[in-house]
């Protein structure tokens, strides 16, 4: 019986290397509608080890395709059919995975750092396929299904994945959007979910013993019948209770004061003082005038604050992670160990703030966490990053000229 079955022929294809860049360069011209394109098949396919950064296999089918250690950086695979590949130990960091068939794809020890997975299905699967002997038989995978075991997933998108019974122990989802994400019943032992956005997730029935969520974000989680047992849940952010007080008053009434106090120059209104007060009840404070806001160890989760004023703000140790900042104002502001991961600073003003002649303050943000952060075009003329994470952090456009930067920084 063994001998029989190790004369079965396999279901891996080993295609010549050029004829590969023909199947690539006809789907190039598919995607763009040209004459002679066809749809990307490759099909239980050998490309280990390929070098495929950037390409374009959008709607392209791999099912059952060999791809361990395969380097796919930036590559666009959307609404690709992904079904039981092996993409062991391969690099996606920055993929665009979104709305992926990935049932049954083995991710152990992949690098997906920044990867788009929006929608996508990571949920078990199995492929049945032709046998003489016994008609249709399960395909066996030489991991179990649905495995995305030591993968890294720094920063990714997650947004909306299925992944019901996926096994992602000593995964690494550190900033990662998993929000409304379907983990149910996933075996997820030792994993770090580190600042990462579990809101509306699906967590019933989970393993997540020993499972570090430190500064996690859940708001709306399931987590019935979840095994949490040792895990680090140091800092998580759950949601806020519906109207906020501060000195008996409500937290809109604060502000409008204060905005009334920026406005007459002090002769009305009164400066608030708002240390570690959540603003998410108010959703927005988009373009409002904020100036001098007292308000260290805040939580500005997700807000939008587009074009505020905010110069010489205290928002030391505020949790501004996730929020819209684009165009605001934030010459002199102390962001000294900020948590910024996920903000949008596109434009923002981040120079420093005269006070007076020949005296200025400048924008501190030392120690301050910008992982993932956009700051195209932000103007940042002698501000301090003394110690600032700028990891996976956009920077094109940024004006630096004569700020501190952390030491190893590569520069814009």
């Amino acid at each position: 019986m063994p001998a029989a079955a190790s004369s079965r022929p396999s279901l891996i294809r080993n295609l010549h290397a050029s004829v590969v860049r023909e199947v690539l360069e006809a789907h190039a011209r598919y995607m763009k509608g040209l004459p002679k394109g066809r749809r990307a098949v490759l099909q239980y396919v050998n490309l280990n080890n390929y070098e495929l950064d950037g390409v374009d296999l959008s709607e392209a089918d791999l099912t059952g395709a060999l791809l361990g250690g395969a380097s796919l950086r930036r590559a666009k695979l959307t609404r690709a059919t992904l079904y039981g590949t092996d993409l062991r130990d391969s690099d996606l960091r920055d993929a665009d995975l979104s709305r992926c068939d990935m049932r049954g794809a083995c991710l152990r020890g992949a690098n997906l750092g920044g990867a788009n997975l929006s929608g996508c299905d990571l949920r078990e699967g199995v492929t049945a396929v032709q046998d003489d002997e016994k008609g249709l038989r399960i395909l066996e995978h030489s991991k179990r299904p649905g495995e995305l075991d030591y993968a890294m997933l720094q920063g990714a998108n997650l947004n909306g994945a299925q992944m019901s019974g996926a096994f992602a122990r000593q995964a690494d989802f550190t900033d990662a959007d998993l929000s409304n994400v379907t983990l149910q019943g996933a075996k997820l032992t030792n994993a770090v979910m580190d600042g990462a956005d579990l809101s509306g997730a699906n967590l019933h029935n989970a393993e997540m013993s020993k499972v570090s969520l430190r500064r996690a974000i859940m708001v709306g989680v399931d987590v019935s019948g979840a095994d949490l047992t040792d895990a680090d849940m140091t800092e998580v952010l759950r949601a806020p209770p519906p109207i906020i007080y501060v000195d008996d008053l409500p937290l809109n009434e604060v502000l409008e004061s204060h905005e009334l106090f920026c406005k007459s120059d002090g002769r009305d209104g009164k400066a608030a003082k708002a240390a570690e007060v959540d603003f998410r009840p108010l959703r927005r404070l988009k373009d409002r005038r904020l100036s001098g806001l007292f308000a260290p160890r805040a939580v500005f989760f997700g807000m939008d604050l587009d074009g505020a004023q905010l110069q010489g703000a205290n928002l030391a140790g505020a949790d501004l992670r996730g929020a819209k900042l684009r165009g605001a104002d934030l010459r002199g502001a102390r962001l000294v160990d900020a948590q910024l991961s996920r903000a949008d600073l596109t434009g923002a003003k981040l120079g420093p703030l005269k006070i007076a002649e020949d005296r200025v303050i400048r924008t501190d943000l030392t120690r301050a966490v910008l992982r993932g952060a956009n700051l195209k075009g932000v103007s940042a003329p002698r501000a301090r990053f003394i110690e600032a994470d700028f990891s996976r952090a956009r920077l094109d456009g940024a004006d630096l000229t004569g700020a501190e930067l952390p030491s190893g920084f590569g520069g814009v």
